[in-house]
């Protein structure tokens, strides 16, 4: 018998205002959800920061003078080597996004993880039933270029920030395995509270992924295009949720809904009831 679907606004509600911002969260909280999806990084004070790239994207951000940031210049804006005043300063709403034509531009910064969840459980009595789904942004080729050497300082920093947080209220997601087998050790261990776990994937298929992980985690998140009726059922036989990214018009939701998967991950979360 199918379940409830779980529905995510992804980097809040990119599609309607900028992404990853703490006005973009709230709007999202308007809307059916269940959770909210976003992004974290490290600054250079090891501050966690919700950004989806670990630097400043030429296509929304703009300098604190106002001047535009080209895309050559994107990479020396590493946030790891920026401290947190600094990648504040920075704008990255008020150019709107030209990916995104209904994204309504408003001037915004990149919020520290700590701040948005204060700015949205403020919001909790309103919203009672939402959770975060929180992508630890992390790639091996990156380790101590835009990120620690280590996923142990990353990851800790992470769930300092979410240790007052109901972990049932909690999905970590990676692209890097090597974040969520140490998650899933330091749960195992009693360090780390037991949120779920999710391992994000492209293209790759279902069993040589959940082998490459080790573990069965609470759900397996592909490339919504990558995904059949027969990856579903593998997952289901193994007791794990599938919840592709990132699908944003109806009738793939309609689609992707009617092959079994669990969830789904969505820049528009307003579309959520034409479904």
């Amino acid at each position: 018998m199918m379940q409830s679907i779980i529905f995510q606004g992804h980097r809040g509600c990119r599609g309607l205002l900028p992404e990853n911002t703490i006005p973009a969260f709230l709007e999202a909280l308007k809307y059916p959800i269940d959770y909210l999806e976003l992004d974290v990084c490290l600054s250079k004070d090891l501050d966690v920061v919700v950004s989806h790239e670990p630097y400043m994207n030429s296509l929304f951000c703009s300098y604190p003078t106002g001047k535009v940031v080209r895309k050559s210049e994107e990479k020396n804006l590493n946030l790891f080597q920026l401290s947190y005043e600094q990648i504040r300063s920075f704008d990255v709403g008020q150019r709107g996004n030209k990916l995104f034509p209904e994204q309504k531009p408003q001037s915004a910064y990149k919020p520290l993880l700590s701040e948005m969840i204060e700015a949205c459980e403020a919001k909790r009595s309103s919203f009672p039933n939402f959770g975060y789904n929180i992508e630890i942004k992390s790639e091996v080729k990156e380790y101590g270029i835009s990120q620690p050497y280590d996923v142990k300082v990353f990851c800790d920093k992470v769930f300092e920030v979410l240790k007052n947080i109901n972990p049932k209220k909690v999905i970590v997601q990676s692209f890097d395995f090597n974040i969520l087998k140490y998650c899933k050790q330091q749960m195992d261990l009693g360090v780390y509270p037991k949120v779920q776990l999710s391992a994000l994937v492209t293209n790759e298929g279902v069993r040589p992924s959940l082998e490459k992980l080790g573990f069965l985690p609470d759900f397996f998140s592909p490339y919504y295009k990558s995904l059949t009726a027969g990856k579903i059922k593998i997952c289901h036989q193994k007791g794990v949720r599938v919840v592709p990214w990132t699908i944003n018009k109806v009738e793939d939701m309609r689609h992707l809904i009617s092959i079994g998967v669990d969830g789904i991950i969505t820049d528009y979360p307003n579309r959520i009831v034409e479904i």
